[in-house]
């Protein structure tokens, strides 16, 4: 039995002996891995000075592969004058208790790369203290000594910069408690030599705040505690009580036995440069507003396409269930609270989408003037009649390059904004002119181009608003209006404007109203008449062959539905490879309906495609965000058809109606 014991027991010893043997050698396979992978030169020798192991970056410094290095000394692969140069650093590592460093310029064999190296060389021993030999690991620092070399030239530059720009040079004799000022101090300070001695009296009554000189004086007493050069930035007074700002630099003087002789240094007037710093921190929070704002649009953008997809199959099923109820029914009435919040919705997403610039429009030329004199009923009507409305053109502007319905929105948006501030009687006023800009004036008013604008200007006498409502004034759902707004209304103003190349100034103060500028870029070309808008019935096909594709099978049934209740032939595709096969089996296709985004193919190229096959083919593009697939920044592209998503019945017969009767 103890026998078996026993055995049993130097089986476990030989395979634990086994587990440490394999975990030792992956620590070596690990660790040879590592030494390898790193991009400094690393070695080891025996006293003699013969190698024992390298890493790939040493053979490449000795041109030779491992096998070949090791055994061999460096008088096998180097001059002898290096070589030597090489055991009389090994001999001195070996000589110490620590790592002996040193810097030396080596040639690659391989590649004659030739840089200067921070070789490290430490003594290697066994348990019991007995050395076996040295290991080195050598760095390439050629780029940080170019560096280092590089900016002890730019301080010396530096210096040269200093004492050409004038700089005012002081000291202070510790002992006799004397000040000495050069002529440049005397200008910094705007003080006549000829009436002033300076003194430390003197130079504290320049800067008359306690902590402010509290902090100083802690500061030149560090400086000279430590013996390092110190600084600091200090208030003081001109002669006209007018507050400056000077930047000192000093450091101590020192005699044989090692005490404080007096202390020197530089002083230079900062005060225009403090002055632009907060010029500059007003320019910087103006300028992460407008980033702040940009990445916002780019946000509504990615979610618009989405989000109008699902509004599509719901307003286009509620109307087809509504042909299907009797008007009295109470699923009609429900049915109508479904329609009704669906195109809220619809709103909010033109909305955010006119804020993002991601809104597809067809700009063309107008004349403002004219444009915002036929809205002025309808603007009355939405401010209501305790509000009196103001109308002040400026005669023979120029033209402006604009979808019509854009100018509907801004002005809709800014005089609904107005009428809410007044809460009551009051007044708007609206302006238009023509403003000039120059790059002086774009440089202090971040968000502003130069150039020649057209102006609207929209006033109102209204609650005024503050600092904090004014820096978050054009942001997505900010309002103040207390759950009774959206917070789309200036977020649209402000999208379009920029979607149209223009920019906007914001005047208010609390209880002195509010004053939007709007510019937009002028044009000299002649203007068309924005055309009247008027609700027509919904009109019926003639039975023409439409090819829908849709990769959202909802979309394509509640779509395709549609169609056929207005009377054209249908033939429905999920995707474009779908709508390509099936177009080989159809003798003809009057219109191509299809979405712009699909997963296989976008519908421009689809349409390209069948083009080929059906030359006189019509195409009408429907998307809820058109990626600038069929428009860039927003602007159609001229002679594409296009109906945004989620659309009417209405809306999709008359589009198809001005396509198919279209060139």
């Amino acid at each position: 039995m103890a026998e078996n014991i026993t055995y049993d027991a130097l089986v476990r010893q030989v395979e634990a002996l086994e587990t440490v043997k394999t975990a030792l050698q992956q620590s070596e396979s690990h660790l040879r891995t590592l030494v390898d992978t790193i991009p400094d030169l690393v070695w080891l020798k025996d006293p003699d000075g013969v190698y024992i192991c390298c890493n790939k970056v040493f053979e490449l410094f000795f041109g030779a592969d491992e096998p070949e290095i090791v055994g061999k000394t460096d008088y096998d692969f180097v001059d002898r004058d290096l070589a030597d140069f090489f055991r009389k650093n090994d001999l001195k590592a070996m000589a110490l208790d620590g790592p002996a460093v040193n810097e030396e310029w080596l040639t690659f064999a391989r590649g004659g790369y030739r840089g200067l190296f921070e070789t490290i060389k430490t003594p290697m021993k066994d348990s019991e203290g007995v050395l076996i030999g040295v290991l080195g690991i050598a760095r390439d620092i050629s780029r940080r000594n170019e560096a280092e070399i590089a900016l002890k030239e730019t301080e010396q530059r530096l210096r040269e910069a200093q004492e050409m720009a004038g700089l005012g040079f002081w000291r202070w004799d510790v002992s006799s408690g004397e000040v000495e000022w050069s002529k440049q101090v005397y200008k910094i300070f705007k003080l006549d030599p000829g009436s002033f001695s300076p003194s430390i009296d003197s130079i504290l009554a320049l800067s008359p705040w306690p902590e402010e000189q509290q902090m100083g004086n802690q500061l030149i007493q560090k400086a000279v505690e430590s013996r390092e050069p110190g600084s600091y930035e200090q208030r003081f007074l001109f002669p006209d009580k007018s507050t400056g700002y000077y930047f000192s630099t000093f450091r101590g003087e020192y005699d044989e036995r090692g005490q404080l002789k007096s202390i020197k240094g530089t002083v230079q007037d900062i005060t225009e440069k403090k002055r632009a710093e907060k010029e500059q921190e007003k320019m910087e929070a103006k300028l992460g507003q407008v980033h702040k704002m940009e990445s916002i649009g780019r946000l509504a953008g990615g979610v618009a396409h989405d989000f109008n997809n699902m509004l599509s199959i719901i307003m286009g099923n509620v109307e087809l269930a509504l042909d299907e109820v009797d008007a009295d029914s109470p699923v009609r009435r429900m049915l109508d609270e479904i329609y009704t919040a669906s195109e809220r919705s619809s709103s909010l997403t033109r909305q955010l989408l006119a804020f993002a610039r991601k809104q597809t429009i067809e700009p063309r030329l107008l004349d403002l003037n004219r444009v915002i004199d036929d809205m002025l009923r309808m603007l009355k009507r939405l401010i209501g009649e305790d509000i009196d409305l103001v109308w002040q053109p400026q005669k023979d502007i120029e033209s402006v390059k604009i979808d019509p319905s854009q100018v509907d929105q801004v002005l809709a948006n800014l005089c609904i904004n107005a009428r809410d501030a007044i809460g009551g009687v009051g007044k708007v006023t609206i302006e238009t002119g023509e403003a000039v800009f120059d790059k002086m004036y774009c440089r202090d008013h971040p968000g502003s181009t130069p150039g020649r604008f057209v102006m609207i200007c929209v006033r109102d006498n209204g609650a005024g608003m503050d600092r904090t409502t004014l820096d978050n004034l054009f942001e997505p759902f900010f309002t103040t209006k207390k759950g009774q707004g959206s917070g789309l209304g200036l977020a649209t103003v402000y999208g379009i404007v920029k979607q149209n190349d223009g920019f906007i100034h914001v005047c208010s103060e609390p209880g002195k109203g509010a004053t939007f500028r709007l510019y937009f870029p002028s044009h000299e070309s002649p203007v068309a008449r924005a055309p009247e808008k008027k609700d027509s019935p919904i009109v019926p096909g003639r039975s023409e062959v439409i090819l829908l594709v849709e990769d959202e099978a909802a979309i394509l049934n509640m779509t395709r539905a549609m169609l056929e209740r207005m009377g054209y032939q249908v033939t429905a595709a999920v995707g474009p490879i779908e709508a390509l096969e099936m177009a080989r089996t159809l003798t003809a296709i009057d219109l191509l309906m299809t979405d712009m985004v699909m997963p296989e193919m976008n519908g421009r190229d689809l349409a390209r495609n069948l083009i080929g096959r059906y030359p006189d083919l019509k195409c009408l593009f429907m998307s809820g965000y058109t990626e600038n697939l069929i428009a860039h920044h927003g602007v159609l592209e001229r002679g594409i058809s296009f109906i945004s998503k989620p659309f009417t019945r209405r809306g999709l017969s008359e589009k198809l109606r001005e396509v198919l009767a279209g060139p």
